[in-house]
């Protein structure tokens, strides 16, 4: 490996297991960002920030030089999904593990923070940024809008997300569309409960929501076009409570909407809400919504991808251009749409355990393939002139 990364790999697996036993969830990252600011701290950053975005940190290395300001991000936050997998760094949070691998993405920008306090960028600046509360598409947006983050203006931005089910260190690489927008419906109707022998003298929304489930599920069928990917999934479906004496008065149905095209997912969200209010109407039923946990499009910039495909053939990193975007979703999205950037996919094994699946455990040895491929991209882009 170049840059000498070697030696440093025992050292970030020994970090990703400390991280990944000490799993939490999204907005409660206090302990993870205090492992990662000691870590960083002894890597010499030449300033250094805490408390963005929630317990969102960043460290930045400037070479003093005139030149492009690059941003790495990475995540802090786990799943709420048992970690099962008997190691010896098992995550002791009960019901929390990480199972999207975020403790091998702050290993590999660790990683990075080891090799720039070797190798300094030569012009501009690098800023490394341990993100919070990805998992629910809150944590980006509150970075954004932090005025600390804010005053660092970066040129460009770039990330990471292993991928189960390609070779393992295989770069994946998409122009335009890399990961699918999302959104969470939350839609409650209300009507009126009665004695479960007289239903006839409630509201029952028992109907309205079995119609709903219906509906939704085949929203884009009828509302999206053939040349554009969409879909809406009922993810929870709730109506009363178990007492078998009363006609319910409320229920609940949840969804999860996602495109590729943001503008599509617009219109889709605008006819959900249409069915749920005719739904409503129908059934003389009052009815209200949310909309929780949206993540934007990830939209990777040609310039952007073009480093990273430059970076991965000096490396000779195996490479997979993929024809289509990813259908989960990634909140960097928020940071594709005001700086330009790109994510790229770090292959763990074909027939590793899927993300979010409680056999799920990050490949170590993926760390180095991550490090130094950000590490030449970064050697590429601030080469002084």
């Amino acid at each position: 490996m170049p840059f000498s990364f070697e030696k440093h790999l025992k050292e970030l697996t020994d970090l990703r297991h400390r991280l990944h036993a000490m799993a939490e969830l999204s907005g409660h990252e206090k302990k993870t960002s205090e492992a990662i600011a000691t870590f960083i701290e002894n890597t010499s950053p030449n300033s250094m920030e805490r408390g963005v975005g929630g317990h969102g940190l960043f460290a930045t290395f400037n070479s003093g030089d005139t030149g492009p300001h690059l941003l790495l991000r990475c995540e802090l936050d786990a799943l709420p999904i048992p970690d099962v997998n008997e190691v010896d760094y098992q995550s002791k949070t009960e019901g929390v593990g990480h199972k999207c691998g975020h403790d091998g993405h702050m290993a590999i920008l660790c990683g990075v923070a080891k090799l720039l306090q070797e190798n300094p960028p030569e012009a501009g600046k690098v800023t490394l940024l341990f993100q919070p509360a990805e998992e629910t598409g809150e944590g980006a947006r509150r970075v954004l809008d932090d005025p600390k983050f804010k005053a660092l203006e970066p040129d460009y931005c770039f990330a990471l997300h292993n991928l189960p089910g390609f070779e393992k260190d295989q770069i994946i690489i998409r122009d335009k569309v890399f990961a699918a927008a999302s959104v969470g419906m939350v839609v409650n109707f209300k009507g009126s409960t009665a004695h479960a022998a007289h239903p006839e003298q409630g509201r029952s929304p028992a109907l309205a929501m079995a119609q709903a489930v219906q509906a939704f599920s085949a929203a884009p069928q009828f509302y999206s076009p053939l040349e554009k990917a969409a879909k809406v999934t009922v993810i929870n479906a709730q109506l009363g409570e178990r007492a078998f004496g009363t006609s319910p008065g409320e229920a609940t149905v949840m969804a999860t909407l996602r495109t590729y095209d943001e503008g599509l997912l617009e219109k889709l969200k605008e006819k959900c809400i249409e069915i749920a209010e005719r739904t409503a109407q129908t059934y003389d039923l009052s009815v209200d919504h949310e909309w929780v946990e949206p993540f934007p499009a990830t939209v990777n910039t040609p310039e952007a991808t073009e480093a990273i495909v430059t970076a991965a053939k000096k490396l000779d990193c195996e490479m997979y251009h993929k024809d289509h975007p990813f259908s989960w979703s990634e909140d960097f999205g928020h940071f594709t749409k005001e700086i330009g950037g790109a994510m790229f996919g770090l292959g763990i094994g074909e027939n590793h355990p899927s993300l979010h699946a409680e056999d799920y455990d990050f490949e170590d040895d993926a760390i180095s393939t991550g490090s130094t491929l950000f590490m030449q991209i970064i050697k590429d882009l601030t080469r002084r002139n």
